[in-house]
């Protein structure tokens, strides 16, 4: 579980960088993503030793060199290169999410558990980067609003298709006839999952939309503090009920 909430959370960073405009933000945003990316991916490879393939280890040596390489080049005066680590790095990442979740539970089901490994990496990296270029304005508060607004539509939008998927999950799952006794376990763990993961980070989202609308930057950062808690929360839920049912509730 730990390995899949890291590789979730390393590409769902890197997959946010391409919808910003490198000249309106400061390189350290950049580097510090990077460097992120690349910690979790450690911890991400310690976990999976004993599952991983050759295959598995060239992609993760792939995206372990392209962090590394991106929080160098944008540590340089002018970032040579740095657009090809933007739009590189994120597919090296959506490659090791992937295939690190097919080792980890096999091929059953392959289409709906890489839609969930691809969604839940949205959810908790668009918040997360959102939260992290919020703070930026703290820092940089000329800064255009524009990079955070792209940041908060794609949290809406990444949040509204996980429920989506969680609605299929769900109807799949109460369809089944594992759903006839249901665990006391499940049926506490569920309302957790939904409230905190799904209706929370949209209701929280939207109010911190409206705050970086009229430009309030430290409100709308403390919102995402929350977001960002709330969709860790949510997330580490649906991996418990996922192994559980076997559904992606």
């Amino acid at each position: 579980m730990v390995a899949t909430f890291c590789l979730r959370l390393a590409a769902g960073l890197i997959l946010m960088l391409p919808l910003l405009a490198p000249a309106q933000i400061p390189p350290r945003f950049y580097r510090v993503h990077f460097l992120t990316a690349l910690g979790l991916l450690a911890v991400a490879g310690f976990f999976l030793t004993d599952q991983a393939t050759l295959a598995f280890w060239l992609m993760f040596t792939a995206a372990t060199v392209g962090c590394v390489i991106g929080s160098i080049v944008w540590h340089l005066d002018g970032a040579p290169g740095g657009k090809w680590t933007i739009y590189l790095m994120p597919i090296a990442l959506a490659a090791c999410l992937i295939y690190g979740g097919m080792l980890q539970r096999g091929t059953a089901d392959a289409p709906l558990r890489i839609a969930d490994d691809v969604l839940a990496a949205l959810v908790i990296g668009s918040a997360t980067t959102a939260m992290l270029m919020g703070h930026s304005y703290l820092i940089s508060p000329a800064m255009s609003i524009s990079p955070l607004m792209r940041l908060l539509a794609a949290v809406g939008t990444a949040v509204i298709l996980r429920i989506a998927l969680a609605c299929f999950g769900l109807w799949e799952w109460t369809s089944s006839q594992s759903v006839s006794n249901p665990e006391t376990e499940l049926l506490l763990w569920l309302p957790v999952r939904w409230l905190l993961g799904l209706i929370a980070p949209l209701v929280l989202g939207w109010m911190a939309w409206e705050a970086a609308r009229i430009r309030s930057t430290q409100s709308a950062t403390g919102i995402l503090y929350v977001v960002v808690i709330v969709c860790f929360l949510g997330e580490l839920t649906s991996q418990l009920l996922v192994e559980k049912t076997g559904f992606t509730i």
